[in-house]
């Protein structure tokens, strides 16, 4: 078990479920020290769970999920039992892919604010890796803990249903309205800059959209695989069943914005 402090409010200490999916494993945030709120106690890890309740002791007030995915909300099950602090969230819209065991004491919302004695939290909804994906503001040091609306090292990946590539531009955009000074990743380490971070994301997701454009209109018609061979052609053929959900997202998001028609199994450009 490894606890990184990184400020006087936060420690983080990582689940040993590193992974395709969660990098070097499932961040778990520790704010604050006499009220502890615990962000994201992720999977259903008995030995991660532990290790939280030892470094926390009888001091955990709340458990705050980001998103309700197997590898970020599981262990709020598990810790709520052992230490009896009420689990807070957001409910998915859509029930695939999502933990089933999530039984959140509070629904939060959009702009609520978590108040404790040495800081505050604000909630921001950050839909498009999930429907109920949140991230929380911490003021006092201007931290903002993403889960997996960014990650570190990587894109995240969005899985329609629940995933949607249009909210998920537009939730980028929402976090350069705030004065944000790092992000604290569910993957991978503290970042920097965090305004760059998001143009760069920003920039990435329109690189590849412009790449969904010119192979429908080159092909003149495409399948959803004639299409992953041509925009993911950069990608480790490893990783095409994973990046096939992204390309979903993005054909969904130029269908809503009658960019492009679905023909069945085809899709067309518009012209």
């Amino acid at each position: 078990m490894k606890i990184t402090e990184l400020s006087p409010l936060v420690r983080r200490i990582t689940a040993d479920n590193s992974g395709v999916f969660t990098g070097p494993g499932t961040n778990t945030y520790l704010i604050g020290h006499d009220e502890i709120t615990v962000i994201d106690p992720g999977p259903a890890s008995k030995e991660h769970i532990e290790n939280i309740a030892k470094i926390c002791g009888e001091d955990i007030v709340q458990i705050l999920v980001t998103h309700t995915h197997n590898d970020h909300s599981p262990g709020a099950k598990l810790l709520h039992q052992r230490t009896a602090a009420p689990v807070r969230g957001m409910k998915a819209l859509h029930s695939e892919m999502q933990d089933p065991t999530f039984k959140p004491q509070t629904i939060l919302k959009d702009g609520d604010v978590i108040e404790q004695v040495d800081y505050n939290l604000r909630v921001i909804h950050t839909p498009g890796h999930a429907s109920n994906h949140l991230c929380y503001f911490l003021e006092e040091e201007k931290t903002i803990f993403t889960g997996d609306h960014i990650m570190d090292g990587s894109t995240v990946v969005i899985a329609p249903p629940d995933g949607s590539m249009s909210q998920y531009l537009q939730s980028l955009k929402i976090l350069k309205d705030e004065d944000i000074k790092y992000i604290a990743p569910g993957h991978g380490d503290l970042m920097e800059n965090p305004h760059a971070v998001v143009d760069w994301i920003i920039s990435h997701r329109m690189f590849r959209e412009k790449k969904v454009i010119d192979a429908i209109t080159e092909l003149n018609r495409a399948s959803l695989e004639a299409l992953l061979e041509k925009v993911y052609d950069d990608v480790d053929p490893r990783l095409l069943s994973i990046a096939k959900y992204s390309l979903q997202a993005h054909l969904i998001k130029l269908v809503e914005e009658k960019r492009v028609v679905q023909d069945e199994s085809e899709f067309i450009w518009k012209h």
